[in-house]
Order: structure tokens, then sequence, then C-alpha cells
């Protein structure tokens, strides 16, 4: 069993749904970080969700809907780590393009032997 520490970051320069994360399918993960940061001089809003398996097929579990994000400032979104199993997909979309910049923290946890 390994531990990887990884960040998965992501510049929205397009107001479409984009992966940020996907656990491989031999490990689980921890989410300890999910910080959105503004680069510019307008609000916007980011929704971020979670699919519990590829999202073509998977049920859609909305973490923030529209979630505001201030004018040139950043902000922590999560405030307790986000636990994700095998396969799951953590999908941002940003309601403007080139405004946000996306970074997640993650702790992946596999599980076969090395």
């Amino acid at each position: 069993m390994a531990n990887i520490y990884k960040n998965s970051k992501l510049d929205l320069t397009t107001n479409t749904v984009t992966t940020l994360y996907t656990v491989p399918n031999n490990s689980r993960a921890i989410v300890k970080s999910l910080l959105v940061s503004s680069d510019s001089g307008s609000d916007t809003t980011i929704t971020v969700d979670l699919f519990d398996a590829d999202p073509a097929s998977g049920s859609k579990f909305t973490l923030f809907n529209t979630k505001g994000v201030t004018a040139n400032t950043s902000e922590q979104l999560l405030t307790e780590p986000l636990i994700m199993m095998e396969d799951e997909v953590l999908q941002v979309t940003a309601a403007d393009a080139d405004r946000i910049f996306v970074t997640a923290s993650i702790l992946e946890i596999n599980r076969e032997d090395l």
C-alpha cells in the first residue's frame, strides 16, 4: 500500500464541464483542499460535482452549485476532507471563461502491494 501526495490543478479557460480529478481503480483518495482563485476583476461562480463512476453513466452529486467567487480573491471550498472511492470523478464548471483557477490537494492511497 502506497500513499501518494499530489495536486490537480486547472485554469478554467472555458465555461464547460471539466474533469479535475479521477481516482484510479486501484486507489482511494482524500481530497484535503479545494482552492478556487479568481484572477479577474469581475465576480463569477463555480459548480463542483462528484460522480460515483464515469460521468457518462454514474450518478451525480453536486457539492457546490453556482458557488460565488468574488473578483480577485481566493477561497477554500472544503471545510472538511472529501473521501473519494475507486473510479469516482470530480468535475468543475466555471460560469465564465478565463476567470478561475482550481487546485485540489489530494492524498491517493494505492491498495496494491509495491
